[in-house]
């Protein structure tokens, strides 16, 4: 068995940070952790800076990349936005989104994600016609995941209808199975791998109908996989679901067996206090997504309640207007600050658990996201001497992490005990920038 050897000048062993850690690895697992190296061992590869677990982005649609910069000419509301994004959706074939998803996921990587939550529903060809492979979109996204370096839960996405009795229209032909049976016929084709999981969506309430929801919860269960849920991000959703069943969506979810342990509820933003009950309650989860909810001008969800509730908390990058996951832990804290007019919701090393340890439970990887033997062996270096990160002390890195670092400050990310940024180049994609330039010119 090989064992590689890092040295961390600086770690983050939750709560506090150490100087002199030595990290051993084999087999992509961490085999110990010493504290108290005040140089490198012989031969030890040497991360100088803030070295922190794997960072997990708990949902993304790898193909909104594509629209980064494009949507924000005008003004306009999420529904306006949904046309654009339809668009880009209409032109994407299981080569160009393999091209596409690969940039992208080297993108995260670059950033300091290891692991990303899928929020796939675009299933078919244009018009709805299955491809030969009837799940090539996904198997697209698991090869690009693995050439990016990074893990991958596929959330596979049953989407039904366009709205609470309607019918999908032409965009959202493609998406749909046509029924939530026909859906877990097709997703249960694809199947678990070493860099990828197997898990469930539902897109949302308004599109799964009421009486198909448990095939989907109960697909999720019989596997134990993960099951993530768009929930109350728009008011529009909650007003459509009390005028078809009388209940809000989180009402609707409780009553078919969705919410738990093992579902994630992405946005959570426009909740009831019963509804924040029934999701903390049950165990259910939030993914937060703060630079989309700003961007989409969606509002600011109660994630202090949620968390206070029994939700855990996880963050998720979602339509990539930007990819930075220290800007969506910050951005949580900041938004509530703005909205309640106090600080210190949370501590940087509470955002940097929800960025890591959580996320990555909320994608089905428990092990995951932690600086400890038996982990998965996912580290990301900070350095503390950019423009923006240098003059603190190292003891605050944590909070210089969270409250001032940016993607650009990652410098070096092991990924299941392997290298894929080097230096803030990656080795295994190379330029990625052009690639993304490549990939998304070919989608205009």
């Amino acid at each position: 068995m090989q064992v590689t050897t890092y040295w961390l000048e600086h770690a983050w062993l939750d709560p506090t940070v150490e100087p002199g850690v030595v990290v051993e690895v084999a087999d992509g697992r961490i085999t110990e952790v010493r504290k108290g190296a005040e140089t490198p061992p012989p031969g030890a590869t040497v991360l100088r800076g803030l070295t922190i677990p794997g960072l997990a982005n708990a949902h993304s649609h790898a193909f909104h990349r594509a629209l980064r910069s494009t949507v924000q000419v005008g003004s306009g509301t999420f529904w306006t936005w949904r046309e654009v994004m339809y668009g880009v959706a209409d032109r994407l074939t299981p080569d160009t989104y393999h091209a596409l998803a690969r940039a992208v996921y080297a993108e995260m990587a670059l950033a300091g994600i290891t692991a990303v939550g899928e929020f796939h529903y675009l299933h078919h060809a244009p018009g709805g016609t299955a491809y030969a492979d009837p799940n090539a979109m996904g198997e697209a996204l698991i090869a690009a995941a693995d050439e990016a370096g990074i893990r991958i839960a596929l959330l596979d996405t049953a989407y039904v209808s366009a709205g609470f009795g309607k019918e999908p229209d032409r965009h959202q032909r493609r998406f749909s199975d046509g029924t939530a049976e026909a859906w877990a016929e097709r997703a249960s084709l694809l199947k678990d791998r070493p860099h990828a999981r197997i898990g469930a969506a539902v897109h949302s309430v308004r599109a799964v109908p009421a009486g198909q929801l448990a095939t989907v919860g109960e697909w999720a269960a019989a596997r134990q996989a993960p099951l993530h849920v768009h929930l109350s991000e728009q008011t529009a959703e909650n007003d459509a679901c009390q005028a078809a069943h009388g209940r809000t969506p989180t009402q609707l979810l409780a009553e078919h067996g969705v919410l738990g342990s093992r579902t994630t509820g992405v946005h959570n933003t426009h909740l009831t206090d019963d509804d924040i009950a029934l999701i903390g309650g049950s165990g259910t989860g939030t993914c937060m997504c703060p630079t989309t909810e700003r961007d989409l001008a969606d509002g600011i969800g109660p994630a202090v309640a949620l968390q206070q509730a029994g939700s855990p908390l996880s963050l998720g990058s979602d339509s990539h207007a930007v990819i930075d996951p220290f800007e969506e832990a910050r951005a949580m804290e900041l938004n509530e600050r703005l909205r309640s007019r106090t600080r210190g919701h949370w501590t940087a090393a509470a955002l940097l658990r929800a960025a890591t340890v959580d996320g990555h439970a909320a994608l089905g990887w428990q092990d995951a996201g932690v600086l400890e033997p038996g982990a998965v062996a996912d580290l990301v270096t900070v350095t503390l001497n950019s423009v923006r990160t240098a003059g603190a002390a190292p003891r605050l890195g944590a909070e210089t992490a969270v409250f001032a670092a940016s993607a650009a400050d990652v410098t070096d990310v092991i990924a299941s005990g392997r290298q894929i940024v080097r230096d803030g180049e990656h080795v295994l994609v190379g330029d990625v920038a052009n690639a993304l330039s490549t990939a998304i010119a070919a989608l205009h």
